[in-house]
C-alpha cells in the first residue's frame, strides 16, 4: 500500500520562476530558445552596424564639404537677458512690398512652415501676426552652407527665430503668402526659442475654411474644443489674429464716439454687497467673515453716477453671470459696454446716440479694418454685414405681427425667444435688407423693476433692443428716477426696497431723468463676423463647463 501511494502522488505545479519547458530542459536552455537569443543578437549587430556607417558616412560627408565656413551666421542664440542694446532696426513683414526691392532687413518671426528643396536650398514661411512672406536660403561660397540650409530645415514649424536678408522682389505671386509680390533671401538665420514636444494640431489645419469639405489623409478639421483646450496655439493663426485686432476696435470705437459726446469713462466695483439684479444668475463668493457678489452689470453704479450729476458715463469691463446657459451666444464672463446719460426731453435721445454709436462702429470697421475682416472672411465665409442709413425701428407689437404673418402662434408670442428671434431677423433681411434693426416698447412683464412705464399705455415701457443677424446685443431703456416709484416698481416685481436701500437712497437726493444700456462686446463681434460661436470672440472664454485656460 505505501508503494502504490507513492507512486500515483501527484507533481507539484512550477514556479511561475520556472522557464516553460520548451524554453529550458531539465539541464539548460533548449536549442529553440538559444536559437531565439543568437537571432535576436544578430539583429542587435547589424543596426548597430547601421548606425555606425551612417555616423561614418555623414562624417564622411561633412569632411567633403570642409568646415562650416557658415557658422557664424546660424544657430541657437544664448538666452536672451537684455545683454546688450545695438539698437539695430527691425522690420515688420506688414510693411514690405516691392518697393522694397534690394534693401536689407532685420525681423524676427515665427516659422509657419518650411520646406527642404534640396542639399543646398530651403524655404521658410515666416510670419508675424496675420501677414506671413517667403524666406529662401540658398548655399554660396560666403555666408551659406549646406549644414546651415539643413539646420534651417531641420527647426520646428512654431519656432521663433531672428534673420536678416535682403528683400529681393518675385518674379510672379507667392500665392502661399500674404505677402505675395516680395521674398526675403536669408543670409543669418538665429533660433530665439524652440518648441518643445509636439504641437497639438497644425495651423494650417486650424486656419481652414469651416465650409471646405473634409478630406480623409489631407487635412483633420480642428474641433473648437480641442482649440479653446489648446488656445495659445490656436490664437497664433492669422485668424484669430485678425478677430481680436477687430476686437480692440469695436472698444476703440465705442470709446472715442462717447468721448466725443460729452462722455466720462468710469470703473465701477465688481464686488457687490447684493446682486445688481434678481439674484437667481449671481455668483456668489466668500469676502471676509460673510459673502459678496460678482457684478452682473455696472447698472446701479452708472445710475448713482448720474445722481452724482456726472450726466454721461461709460464703462468697459467685465460683467459676470450665474446661468447655466451652454448656448453657442452665452458666457459667465464677458466683456460689457455700458453707458447712461441724462435725459432732457425723450428717452429716444438716448437710442439715438446709442444708434449713431453702432452705425460708427460698424462704418468704421468696414473703412478701417477691412484686411482684417477679409483674413477672418477666409475661415468663417459669411454675406457682407448691412445696415441702413436711417435704421429700421420697430415696436414690439410690429415685431410680433410679423411674425404671426409668417405663421407664429400670436399666444406664444408674449415674449420673443431665441428662435424667434433669429425667425424675425431673417424676415427684416427679407424685406429691408438690413442685419442691423432696433425694437422699441417692450411690455413691462419682460423688463426689470428700474424700468420707465410708457406714459400712455402702463402695460408697455420705454425700453428698446437692438439686433444684429437677428440676435440682441443691447438691451436698455428709460431708468424710473423717482423713489418713491422706484419702490413701488420693486414690490411689484417681489424685490424687497428694503434689501436694495442704499441704491434707492441714491435718488432720495434728487436724480435727473436718464437712460443707458448694456452692450455683450463678444456678442458684437460674433455677429458682425458670423463667427457662429460666441467662444471664438473670446480670449479665453468662461462657461459653465469651462475655466481653463
Amino acid at each position: 500500500m505505501i508503494f502504490l501511494l507513492c507512486r500515483f502522488r501527484t507533481k507539484p505545479k512550477p514556479s511561475a520562476d520556472i522557464p516553460k519547458q520548451e524554453e529550458q530542459g531539465e539541464e539548460g536552455p533548449t536549442k529553440s530558445a538559444l536559437k531565439k537569443k543568437a537571432k535576436e543578437e544578430e539583429k542587435a549587430r547589424k543596426k548597430a552596424e547601421k548606425a555606425a556607417k551612417a555616423k561614418e558616412a555623414e562624417q564622411v560627408r561633412e569632411a567633403a564639404e570642409g568646415p562650416d565656413y557658415a557658422a557664424a551666421h546660424y544657430g541657437k542664440l544664448p538666452m536672451h537677458q537684455s545683454q546688450s542694446r545695438p539698437n539695430r532696426k527691425r522690420t515688420d513683414i506688414a510693411t514690405l512690398s516691392a518697393k522694397n526691392d534690394s534693401e536689407h532687413v532685420l525681423l524676427r518671426a515665427r516659422i509657419q512652415t518650411s520646406r527642404l528643396q534640396s542639399n543646398k536650398m530651403a524655404f521658410l514661411s515666416l510670419r508675424q501676426r496675420t501677414d506671413t512672406i517667403q524666406a529662401m536660403l540658398a548655399v554660396n561660397d560666403k555666408q551659406v552652407s549646406k549644414q546651415m540650409v539643413k539646420w534651417a530645415a531641420s527647426l520646428s514649424d512654431e519656432s521663433i527665430v531672428l534673420v536678416h536678408g535682403t528683400v529681393v522682389k518675385s518674379p510672379e505671386s507667392i500665392k502661399s503668402c500674404s505677402i505675395d509680390d516680395v521674398e526675403i533671401h536669408l543670409s543669418e538665420l538665429w533660433l530665439v526659442a524652440g518648441v518643445e514636444g509636439r504641437l497639438p494640431f497644425s495651423l494650417d489645419d486650424a486656419s481652414r475654411s469651416e465650409t471646405a469639405p473634409e478630406i480623409e489623409g489631407q487635412f483633420n478639421r480642428v474641433l473648437l474644443d480641442t482649440r479653446l483646450n489648446n488656445r495659445i496655439i490656436d490664437l497664433r493663426t492669422q485668424t484669430n489674429q485678425a478677430i481680436f485686432k477687430l476686437q480692440h476696435a469695436i472698444g476703440d470705437l465705442f470709446r472715442d464716439y462717447l468721448n466725443k459726446n460729452g462722455f466720462t469713462e468710469i470703473h465701477s466695483p465688481k464686488l457687490q454687497g447684493a446682486a445688481t439684479e434678481s439674484g437667481a444668475s449671481v455668483f456668489k463668493v466668500g469676502y471676509f467673515k460673510g459673502n459678496a457678489f460678482l457684478a452682473q452689470s455696472p447698472q446701479l453704479a452708472k445710475q448713482m453716477a448720474i445722481a452724482a450729476d456726472f450726466e454721461r458715463v461709460y464703462e468697459i469691463g467685465p460683467v459676470f453671470r450665474a446661468e447655466d446657459s451652454n448656448t453657442h451666444r452665452h458666457l459667465t464672463e464677458f466683456i460689457g459696454l455700458d453707458l447712461e446719460m441724462t435725459i432732457e426731453e425723450h428717452y429716444h435721445e438716448v437710442k439715438d446716440l446709442l444708434d449713431g454709436m453702432f452705425k460708427t462702429i460698424f462704418k468704421g470697421l468696414k473703412e478701417r479694418y477691412a484686411k482684417e475682416i477679409a483674413v477672418v472672411g477666409k475661415q468663417f465665409e459669411a454675406e457682407e454685414f448691412k445696415w441702413r442709413e436711417e435704421t429700421l425701428t420697430l415696436t414690439f407689437r410690429e415685431a410680433v405681427d410679423l411674425l404671426v404673418e409668417d405663421g407664429v402662434d400670436r399666444e406664444i408670442l408674449d415674449d420673443i425667444n431665441t428662435e424667434n428671434e433669429k425667425r424675425l431677423g431673417r424676415l427684416v433681411k427679407a424685406k429691408y435688407d438690413t442685419d442691423y434693426f432696433i425694437i422699441d416698447k417692450f411690455p413691462l412683464e419682460l423688463r426689470p423693476f428700474y424700468t420707465m412705464p410708457d406714459p400712455s399705455d402702463p402695460t408697455l415701457t420705454n425700453s428698446y433692443d437692438f439686433f444684429m443677424r437677428g440676435e440682441e446685443i443691447l438691451s436698455g431703456a428709460q431708468r424710473i428716477h423717482d423713489p418713491e416709484f422706484l419702490c413701488q416698481q420693486m414690490q411689484a416685481k417681489g424685490v424687497d426696497p428694503e434689501s436694495m436701500k442704499g441704491y434707492v437712497d441714491g435718488f432720495r437726493m434728487g436724480c435727473p431723468p436718464h437712460g443707458g444700456g448694456g452692450i455683450g462686446l463678444e456678442r458684437v463681434l460674433m455677429l458682425f463676423l458670423k463667427l457662429n460661436n460666441i467662444r471664438r470672440a473670446s480670449l479665453f472664454p468662461r462657461d459653465p463647463k469651462r475655466l481653463e485656460p
